[in-house]
């Protein structure tokens, strides 16, 4: 049996307006909204969309002055 997909969530919920991605974890509203009902598959498939997300820099938090 293997492991359940945990949430990616990093406890940072903040969502950019104009992706609707949570500049924490990088799911989109939908994504988190459904995590709970998700299969593993669906989950381990967001999960594998995450990097790119996290390495787009339109989705990055601005940084501070």
């Amino acid at each position: 049996m293997t492991a359940p997909i945990e949430s990616p969530c990093i406890a940072v919920c903040q969502i950019d307006t104009q992706s609707n991605v949570c500049r924490g974890c990088y799911r989109t509203l939908n994504e988190i909204a459904n995590w709970a009902r998700m299969s593993a598959d669906e989950r381990r498939a967001i999960m594998q969309r995450l990097p790119q997300r996290e390495n787009d820099p339109s989705f990055r938090p601005p940084k501070k002055p």
